[in-house]
């Protein structure tokens, strides 16, 4: 025994390279992902320090002028290998059994009358992190692994029988998994693009009966992700755009999730992730508009605490393309004080695409439109023709200072109402 516990005491002691450990948790990395910052930490932990509200690299603490999280593939791949190779069991240590993905995909083409098991075991053998990549990467590129997805999907046919639902919801829980995972390369994502985009109406219906009818908020979820990985192509867009009622779910995934008016991160990112997609199209916005896209953005550019900062840049944006048609624009102007009021709040809390975005929607409805219930709310703001002065003299684009020195000869703004909410000790120069 004495031997035994000596070798497995070596086996622990195995010494941790510093830059496989998290700077947050200490732990070493399952998922390395990058800031802006060049700091490299573990998507767990890094997320959570960014769902808590903080806009700060936690290592740094330098302001994060974007909290996009690039994986860090290489670091990934050494992490593996090391892995592979320095953390051995003793021979005499039992492991436990892995099931191979192989296996499973087996089982879920053999089981064609009832996979909803297999497929529950496929998603589990895809999100489990201590299945090698390279093997889950293979099931995709070799295996054919979405093929038999996307075949299981655009046979079913859901009405209202609980098990063809709970099948597609299983299949889109796993094509999810392979098009939002860090560790699944790019060429093999498109191999799934490539497979749901073959048959694109049987794709988007099976899609759209999990967004009206999903068993879990998580499953409405799990479609909206992968509705938003085949918007690519204009064909794609158009075919979505077409589709009222997608859109018309895609409105409602943005908006509260319980009675009490909450709304899910997640939800929010995946609903707003596929709106703004699809705002190119002409028919797309229209259609947002109508069934009320502009009240659902605003609430979500209201709820400060609830929404992350990428995800307010989304719905800035979807506001922006809804501003480009009729009813849109009416839609804003008809509640002008609240939609107006939160864009001008919002402005400066944001990212650099955002503050544009907000730049242009005040720019459509006041200046090129002139609207009077948009111009005398965005008047009336305290502090509000001071964002605009001050965006205007930041690095924004040619664009868009030249729609903020429009807005600012609308109010005829002079130096004593500019400076009267500006709260720091810099001098600025007119544009006047």
């Amino acid at each position: 025994m004495g031997r035994k516990e000596e070798r497995l005491r070596e086996a622990l002691q195995v010494k941790i390279p510093s830059y496989f450990r998290c700077p947050i948790s200490l732990d070493v990395m399952k998922s390395p992902v990058s800031l802006c910052t060049g700091v490299t930490y573990d998507r767990a932990s890094i997320q959570r320090w960014l769902d808590s509200g903080n806009t700060t690299c936690p290592a740094t603490r330098q302001p994060l002028p974007s909290t996009d999280l690039v994986p860090n593939l290489t670091l990934r791949r050494l992490i593996h290998l090391w892995s592979s190779t320095s953390s051995s069991s003793p021979a005499d240590v039992a492991v436990p059994h892995r099931q191979r993905g192989g296996d499973i995909l087996r089982e879920v083409r053999s089981a064609s009358a009832d996979p909803r098991a297999a497929l529950r075991r496929l998603a589990d053998f895809f999100s489990d992190d201590e299945n090698d990549e390279f093997e889950r990467n293979n099931l995709v590129d070799v295996g054919g692994c979405a093929a038999v997805l996307v075949s299981i999907l655009v046979k079913k046919k859901i009405d209202d029988d609980d098990g063809l639902l709970e099948t597609s919801e299983a299949a889109i829980r796993v094509l999810a998994l392979i098009l939002t995972s860090d560790f699944i390369e790019e060429g093999n994502k498109k191999i799934a693009i490539s497979a749901l985009i073959s048959d694109l109406n049987g794709s988007i219906s099976a899609l759209l009966s999990v967004l009206k009818k999903g068993s879990s908020l998580e499953s409405r979820i799990d479609a909206a992700r992968v509705l938003e990985s085949i918007i690519g192509s204009p064909e794609t867009k158009l075919a979505i755009a077409e589709e009222e009622e997608v859109i018309a779910e895609l409105i409602r995934l943005i908006g509260p999730s319980d009675d009490k008016g909450t709304m899910d991160r997640k939800a929010v990112e995946a609903g707003l992730g596929c709106l703004a997609g699809i705002a190119g199209v002409r028919r797309a916005r229209v259609r947002m508009a109508r069934l009320g896209v502009v009240a659902a953005a605003t609430r979500v550019l209201a709820a400060k605490a609830e929404v992350a900062p990428a995800a307010a840049e989304r719905a800035m944006r979807v506001l922006e393309a809804a501003a480009a048609c009729a009813e849109g624009r009416a839609a804003i102007c008809e509640a002008a004080e609240e939609s107006v009021g939160t864009v001008v709040g919002r402005m400066m809390k944001i990212g650099r695409e955002g503050k544009e975005a907000a730049v242009a929607v005040l720019w459509m409805v006041c200046h090129y439109f002139r609207d009077r219930r948009a111009v005398e709310a965005a008047a009336a703001l305290d502090g509000g023709l001071t964002k605009i002065l001050l965006l205007m003299q930041s690095g924004c684009s040619p664009a868009t200072r030249q729609m903020a020195a429009d807005l600012l000869k609308i109010f005829r703004v002079n130096s004593k109402s500019c400076l009267a909410g500006y709260d720091t000790k810099t001098t600025h120069i007119m544009p006047f």
